[in-house]
């Protein structure tokens, strides 16, 4: 009987020690994977703030009175006279 209690007690000392480990393995990956998430949050917020500036860039290039410009200076082109100007009705 004293043999059969020692390797119980020997089984959940093992056992105890396994899940402690199990413990202390899995705090350690949730703590890495925290710092991945608030890495991945940095870059996510750095992309946004790319975004909007990017946004603004893109609305500045596309302002009409800037091609309008481009259109004169470097193609030549000119608005029609209204003598040039032909309306076809259907």
């Amino acid at each position: 009987m004293r043999r059969a209690g020692l390797f119980a007690l020997t089984v959940l000392l093992l056992a105890v020690i396994g899940s402690a480990i199990a413990v202390v393995f899995e705090r350690q990956e949730g703590r890495l994977q925290f710092v991945e998430l608030d890495r991945l949050q940095k870059e996510r917020d750095e992309m946004n703030f790319e975004w909007g500036r990017l946004q603004i860039e893109q609305a500045t290039w596309a302002e009409n009175n800037r091609i309008e410009q481009i259109a004169r200076s470097q193609l030549g082109m000119v608005s029609p006279s209204a003598a040039e100007t032909v309306i076809i009705k259907r």
